[in-house]
């Protein structure tokens, strides 16, 4: 196996080789096509510019391909254009019978290319093709005296050769097409055959004219030619945008890979946090009923044992209503849902045993409909919490007889409101209501619950608690 380091080397030697070879192949090529009477100047001059475009179009494509596996058919490009600039070299009177044998290497390239480049290789055609290179000089140097004649033929061979390759290329390439049919294939097939039609028509002209009449094969020819060099050039050009739309192509994909990989990145990333917060509640989850537990066993036996022991009634009216407190907060801390018919319930018989006890009139409204919602753990406590705080206010502050509460179910919001018609708020609070009675806390908890908390109150006209939050 060649390392990867020697087989650029040897890439490297073989460019050289091939950009040294027209270098110096590009002067002989102005003096054979002075040698040449039968064209006129400016046919020879022509020539001589699309000869050194070849040998310049060779260096471009050996540069532009040689890099690439998947483009080893340009070797055989290359070597077809090279071909053609040593074969115009060898054009003059004297140096004829070379013309077969480069040929022979043109031909060669040449139907190596066109076939390799649709995926049509026959170890056969490739020995044939070698063979040939052998019994074309083989051929010449036994005929001796008859080598002009024999040259003719081999060169007339040689041109049929072409014409058969380019044509199987283009019926492969149609068959190709008819088979999967592609809007990329077909603009290439179009492209393929106004090279290559053309070429053989011209090919096909000049075998023609050469066996019907001498003087118009004359005139002709320096128009003929041109095919076959312009055709090289074609190619050459069409295999250069075919490495530059796929570098482009190439691009476009490694920027969709790319942009896969950040979008597949992310999702894990999201998944990954989305674990983790889930991992996090399940341990606060934990610790929250470890706390609950620990309350309730702890804390509760303990003030239950002083409100049925305790001498004092003060003493267990407190005792009593911290115990409350507790089973609210360990309520809270197990995070079942409470449904709202139930919370209800529970709240208007502590309001309206509350205000009675004040010698308030409680008049408590229902939602007319029934009520199948849910309230979070953590809502039904800051809602309890809420409401008693507006209770308290109404019996310690507001000198009021009579209070209404009342609950609904708007636009997906619980909205509960509890009114009195006390004296209201003072004015001496300054028109801020959230600074005395607990209203700063009542409203910080609506927050927490992602609701809100509105306090309406004027001297002489009673107060107004409305809480609002989404179910």
């Amino acid at each position: 196996m060649i390392a990867p380091t020697a087989l650029r080397g040897l890439k490297a030697r073989r460019l050289l080789t091939f950009y040294l070879l027209a270098v110096l192949c590009s002067p002989l090529v102005a003096q054979a096509q002075t040698q040449v009477p039968a064209w006129p100047y400016w046919a020879a001059t022509l020539h001589g510019w699309v000869t050194a475009m070849l040998a310049l179009m060779a260096t471009v494509v050996s540069l532009a391909c040689g890099q690439h596996p998947r483009e080893r058919p340009a070797s055989f490009l290359v070597g077809m254009m090279l071909s053609w600039v040593v074969l115009r070299a060898a054009a003059a009177p004297g140096a004829a019978g070379l013309k077969p044998l480069l040929m022979t290497l043109l031909v060669l390239c040449a139907v190596q290319y066109l076939l390799r480049r649709v995926n049509w290789q026959r170890s056969w055609l490739d020995h044939a093709l070698l063979i040939q290179c052998l019994v074309v000089p083989a051929s010449l140097l036994i005929t001796g005296a008859q080598v002009d004649l024999l040259g003719v033929a081999w060169h007339v061979v040689l041109q049929l050769e072409l014409i058969v390759a380019m044509a199987w290329s283009l019926w492969l390439r149609r068959q190709r097409l008819q088979a999967s049919p592609d809007d990329a294939d077909a603009r290439e097939f179009r492209l393929t055959a106004a090279l290559l039609v053309p070429t053989m028509l011209a090919l096909l002209a000049e075998m023609l004219l050469a066996a019907v009449s001498e003087s118009l094969w004359q005139m002709a020819s320096p128009w003929l030619t041109l095919a076959l060099p312009l055709l090289t050039l074609g190619l050459g050009l069409q295999l250069i945008g075919q490495v530059a739309h796929a570098r482009a192509d190439a691009e476009r994909r490694a920027a969709a890979t790319e942009q896969r990989m950040a979008e597949r990145i992310a999702e894990v990333e999201r998944v990954h946090a989305q674990l983790a917060e889930q991992k996090l509640e399940q341990v606060t989850e934990r610790e929250r009923k470890r706390i609950a537990a620990d309350l309730h066993d702890d804390l509760g036996a303990k003030l239950l044992t002083i409100v049925h022991t305790s001498e004092s009634d003060r003493i267990s009216t407190l005792a009593r209503e911290a115990l409350e407190e507790m089973r609210l907060s360990v309520r809270g801390l197990t995070g079942k849902p409470v449904h709202l018919i139930d919370a209800l319930g529970d709240w208007r018989a502590e309001v309206v045993s509350r205000l009675g006890q004040a010698n308030i009139l409680a008049e408590w409204k229902s939602p007319a409909d029934d009520v199948e919602h849910t309230l979070q753990a953590r809502s039904y406590v800051q809602t309890t919490r809420i409401l008693r705080e507006s209770v308290s206010n109404i019996i310690k502050h507001s000198g009021a007889t009579h209070a209404t509460i009342s609950s609904a179910i708007h636009a997906g919001d619980f909205v509960l409101t509890i009114q009195d018609n006390g004296h209201g708020i003072s004015t001496e609070l300054d028109g801020r209501l959230d600074k005395g009675h607990g209203m700063a806390s009542m409203k910080s908890r609506a927050k927490q619950m992602h609701g809100q908390c509105l306090v309406e109150s004027g001297p002489g006209w009673g107060t107004v608690v409305r809480l609002t939050i989404p179910l």
